[in-house]
């Protein structure tokens, strides 16, 4: 652990910089994160004494999960209740052991329980790590009329937002980066001591890691943080997170996409046929493998989840890429565009992105296999086509070599 603390100390040293992992961390803050973190200050003072609900994204990841739980901890201070909820599933391996070895408060509330619930003991909702567009509960807390009181994160503006307290900063690499300037404004004060305290510094050190590529794209911000965190967090917990294996259903997608991959002007793009909603997480696990292929800049991996509680399927993709001029957020937007309601079907950050796509009156009625299989030609071709525009509009397939 001491190791790893002198290593993030030393990445933090940059254009003269000293590492704040000593000394006052309130001098590390620009003004403009210290302004943000005083006035959430008054906003939670202001709401003392209240329930929040804490909306993460369908599918949340560590940065998301681990911002959550560093704002119920600042919140409780302000005597404020809060309950962390996601509608959707944990199946990639890493967020499930890390909210079953730290205890991180998280729970799912799907979608049919939520339409009927009673929202009366909840002053307000809060987002973190997204603006609403990836959860299924949003537009039910609208709905029920829900205020948003406050709404926190790193991704490019999706949608027009009103909250009480908003802070979205697309030029940093991590929400956990945000929450961690916070920390370092003091809005609560960690302790070593305090099991909560090194558990929650923990995960977000992972979120932090997991948003930046093990802070390969860090920048002098997420680096400041990591430094900062490295004061509380614990480098063996992480380690046990890191460790959790892939489950058989994951590696059996990441074959699935080898086998069925095409590979044109460096782009590698394959679809994986049907997918049970909880082993979602293994597309973008795919495409985390298959950009490691040799003379691969960019992978694009898709599936069809059928969502069991629902009884509706969705084309969800994810996109992975090391190309430093191609934005994953421009390029999905571009390929998939809107729906109806006028919203985008994806979105990204820095070298990651991902797209959803309801399939509507198709959905379902998989009974007949022959059915399946050509629902699922039509839009893995669809898919391709889109794709094909945008990566090279006149050359033909090309076949990769299994």
């Amino acid at each position: 652990m001491e190791e790893s603390n002198t290593e993030l100390a030393q990445i933090a040293v940059r254009d003269g910089a000293l590492p704040i992992v000593s000394g006052d961390s309130k001098q590390w803050l620009d003004p403009g994160s210290a302004t943000k973190a005083e006035a959430l200050r008054q906003v939670l003072q202001h709401h003392s004494g209240d329930r929040h609900l804490v909306v993460l994204q369908d599918f949340p990841d560590p940065d998301a999960m681990s911002c959550a739980w560093a704002y119920k901890l600042i919140a409780a201070q302000y005597e404020i209740e809060c309950d962390i909820v996601y509608a959707g599933a944990l199946s990639h391996q890493e967020n499930i052991a890390l909210v079953k070895l730290t205890g991180l408060p998280v729970q799912r509330l799907p979608l049919e329980i939520a339409k009927s619930k009673d929202w009366s003991i909840y002053n307000g909702c809060v987002l973190i790590d997204n603006q609403g567009t990836t959860s299924q509960l949003f537009s039910v807390l609208k709905t029920a009329q829900i205020p948003l009181i406050v709404a926190i994160d790193h991704h490019t503006i999706q949608d027009e937002l009103s909250a009480e307290f908003l802070d979205i900063r697309p030029h940093i690499r991590a929400t956990a980066t945000i929450f961690t300037q916070y920390l370092m404004a003091e809005l609560l004060h960690l302790d070593i001591n305090v099991s909560d305290h090194v558990k929650c510094a923990t995960a977000l050190m992972h979120g932090l890691r997991s948003d930046t590529n093990q802070l390969r794209q860090a920048r002098e911000d997420d680096f400041m943080a990591a430094a900062y965190l490295s004061r509380f967090y614990d480098s063996q917990l992480i380690s046990s997170v890191l460790q959790a294996s892939r489950s058989k259903r994951v590696m059996d997608v990441i074959e699935r996409s080898l086998k069925n991959r095409i590979v044109q002007n460096n782009f590698c793009i394959a679809g994986v046929g049907y997918l049970r909603y909880d082993d979602r997480d293994a597309i973008p696990q795919a495409a985390d493998f298959l950009v490691t292929e040799e003379n691969v800049h960019t992978a694009v991996v898709y599936g069809i989840v059928h969502d069991e509680d629902e009884d509706i399927e969705l084309v969800t993709g994810s996109l992975r890429t090391n190309k430093l001029t191609l934005d994953p957020d421009e390029f999905i937007k571009e390929a998939f565009g809107k729906d109806a309601q006028g919203r985008f079907f994806g979105g990204g950050r820095s070298q990651a992105g991902g797209f959803e796509i309801p399939m509507g009156f198709l959905s379902g009625s998989n009974d007949s296999k022959d059915f399946a299989r050509m629902k699922w030609e039509v839009f893995d071709l669809q898919i391709k086509q889109k794709l094909l525009k945008l990566v090279s509009p006149k050359d033909d397939l090309i076949h990769s070599t299994n």
